[in-house]
């Protein structure tokens, strides 16, 4: 068993020419995203303008360039995403103003300014602070540009503010991670997001769902939505082609919470809005809490709904009793099957 290389100059200058390395990918990345969406903004915006009913004229337009992008490049191209683009070359009409220091996530969190002057001072800051989006965004919501307007003592809201935002700053690697990055480079990388238990779990609910045979269709694992700005990603969505509807599948791991179920809620209305098409049934949501003693399992629909489930979806679908008892064995697999690979791996380093 090979010991740990000390540490030494090599050591560093290899790690200094990584370093470097990720860095130039992180830039080159970011430019061509930033002036490629900035170009789309613009050719939706020059053909918006041809039409001469603008608001339906965009709205359809935008459904249909979604549909031919996405098939042809993947995922980015939602109708979200080219609103965004839209909004981008809007706000930031002249190319050559564009700071490539700026990264699309740090464009598309500024356009949502409003107030041109406050937009040009959040940009001037992130450049010199060295702000991540989430540090850009914190600093936004908590009013900083305005509250330094206002304060007559400046020192105390910059320090406050500093101190905030050092936990947010990102890394390279979490740089890299990014979806908008994922998705322009047309990427998956999903399942950094779940433990290892969940992941377990997961996959024997998947194939749990899939062996009822009452009309499931495995569609994706760990499908991310998007909505304005903000990505929710689902564990498991179905198609049920008897019920003609979604089924989407949330686990966690621990007691049900209240936000829990709010957050199914907010997922199906969001499906219904961009998924569902008019010949589907409503969404439906299933959120599981699996904890060592017992499970937990809650259907979340929506209240104009409830007759519909309770007609309609409740024959297709497996009781909350079938799905604890199943919940509950499924944790248990998945304890030994973990605890199985980690004997492997020890015995794997011991030789």
């Amino acid at each position: 068993m090979s010991k740990d290389l000390p540490e030494n100059k090599t050591l560093q200058d290899i790690r200094s020419v990584i370093e470097q390395a990720r860095q130039q990918v992180r830039l080159t990345v970011n430019s061509a995203m930033v002036l490629a969406y900035w170009e789309i903004g613009r050719l939706v915006v020059e053909d918006e303008q041809q039409g001469e009913q603008r608001a339906d004229y965009g709205k359809q337009l935008l459904q249909a360039l979604s549909r031919v992008l996405t098939q042809d490049f993947g995922k980015g191209f939602d109708v979200t995403n080219l609103r965004n683009m839209r909004r981008f070359y809007l706000n930031f009409p002249i190319r050559e103003t564009l700071s490539l220091e700026l990264s699309w996530s740090h464009f598309n969190r500024l356009a949502r300014i409003e107030n041109p002057s406050a937009r040009e001072w959040y940009a001037k800051e992130t450049i010199e602070q060295f702000w991540s989006v989430r540090a850009l965004d914190r600093q936004v919501c908590a009013l900083y540009y305005e509250r330094l307007l206002a304060s007559k003592d400046k020192q105390a809201v910059e320090t406050e503010a500093i101190e905030k935002i050092q936990p947010l700053q990102d890394t390279a690697k979490n740089y890299l991670r990014d979806p908008y990055i994922l998705d322009f480079l047309n990427l998956q990388d999903k399942t950094y997001q779940e433990s290892e238990l969940e992941q377990a779990i997961v996959s024997n609910l998947q194939q749990f769902l899939l062996e009822l045979g009452k009309g499931f269709a495995f569609v994706e694992r760990q499908q991310r939505i998007r909505f304005e700005d903000e990505d929710f990603y689902i564990d498991l969505v179905f198609y049920n082609f008897k019920l003609k509807c979604f089924l989407l599948v949330d686990l966690k791991l621990g007691k049900l919470k209240h936000q829990d179920v709010g957050q199914m809620d907010t997922y199906v209305r969001l499906y219904d809005q961009e998924k569902k098409e008019e010949t589907d049934n409503p969404t439906i949501g299933l959120v599981l809490c699996s904890e060592k003693s017992e499970a937990v399992v809650k259907y979340s629909v929506l209240n104009d709904e409830k007759q519909l489930f309770a007609a309609k979806y409740l024959p297709y679908l497996p009781t909350e009793k079938e799905l604890k008892a199943e919940l509950q064995r499924e944790r248990l697999l998945a304890q030994a099957q973990l605890e199985k690979k980690k004997e492997q791996d020890n015995e794997q380093s011991a030789e």
